[in-house]
């Protein structure tokens, strides 16, 4: 029986794609309150960066089982792969043409922003793949999260003003840096989750390299930073007061999701099943987070 809608829609991980969306999100509203935004763009890299992400979940679902990480003790998220619900060569194929289609989409921004976006599209769709695939896989080394902060963060961000202004912009990198926070917490929920499953198969993130304490300070001072950046935008570039509503959420949720950061890292049904809710809210966090500096930053205080 062929695999559900379903069952690939579950494969393309709809909780992780929020990571995608708000660095374009949040740098396509400074382009139109500086009169540069281009609305082809920003379709255009919007749908290239849900392509690349989709295409980096397939990928590390098949890597993954292929590698023996996914296993039937899995308390994360099912992965269709190791579960057996999609052939892993159907996987395989899956995130190759999802590739080719950011590629095929790639081209007209590659058109319009020269060769910085030939760089940064070729590298995300490079790193997508070697996130979990080739020999040495970033995600297996402790270089995932490094990966996360910097694509789903400052180049996003600054790419993705680049391509609509076609020019630079310094503040991109401060605002790609709380996006990037972001994506970095996320990914260290799911490692601090499968924490013992990744110890026992070799994969050797910083949660398993220096401990659940580290994974642990890591994710608060993720949300902490994106809070504080906010702050320093203002400051720093004179962004309006107004971007500061978007440190609110992370202040008001932060003793919580401290609270389920406290549990004990293990292999019970339970954990997994908080840590997989927690996936979800620190999602929604950087949407909400996105959307209320995006509106911040297109709405002024009179003399702001």
């Amino acid at each position: 029986m062929p695999p559900t809608l379903g069952i690939w829609i579950s494969a393309l991980r709809p909780k992780t794609l929020w990571a995608a969306v708000a660095p374009i999100v949040m740098a396509s509203a400074m382009c139109h309150e500086a009169g540069l935004f281009h609305a082809p763009s920003f379709v255009v890299i919007l749908l290239a960066a849900l392509l690349i992400q989709i295409g980096t979940n397939l990928a590390n679902d098949y890597f993954d089982f292929r590698k023996g990480s996914d296993t039937e003790d899995r308390i994360g998220p099912t992965r269709v792969s190791q579960a057996g619900l999609v052939r892993p060569e159907f996987v395989r194929s899956a995130f190759i043409l999802v590739f080719l289609l950011a590629i095929i989409l790639g081209s007209y921004l590659l058109v319009r922003g020269g060769w910085p976006i030939l760089v940064i599209g070729l590298s995300s769709v490079l790193l997508g793949v070697l996130y979990t695939g080739g020999p040495r896989p970033l995600a297996y080394v402790g270089l995932g999260d490094v990966f996360a902060f910097l694509y789903f963060g400052p180049v996003a961000v600054a790419g993705t003003w680049y391509v609509q202004a076609v020019s630079w912009n310094p503040a991109t990198l401060l605002v790609g840096a709380a996006a990037g926070f972001f994506s970095a917490a996320l990914l260290t929920v799911n490692n601090f989750r499968d924490i013992e499953a990744d110890r026992q198969a070799g994969k050797k993130t910083l949660a398993v390299r220096l401990g659940p304490g580290f994974a642990r300070a890591e994710f608060l001072f993720c949300l902490g930073a994106a809070a504080i950046i906010p702050f320093l935008l203002v400051g720093l570039f004179a962004a309006p007061w107004w971007v500061l509503m978007a440190s609110l959420p992370v202040v008001f949720r932060f003793p919580g999701f401290h609270k389920l950061m406290r549990q004990e890292p293990g292999a019970s049904r339970e954990f997994g099943n908080s840590m997989n809710i927690l996936l979800g809210e620190v999602g929604k966090l950087e949407m909400q987070y996105a959307l209320l500096f995006s509106v911040g930053w297109l709405v002024h205080w009179p003399g702001g």
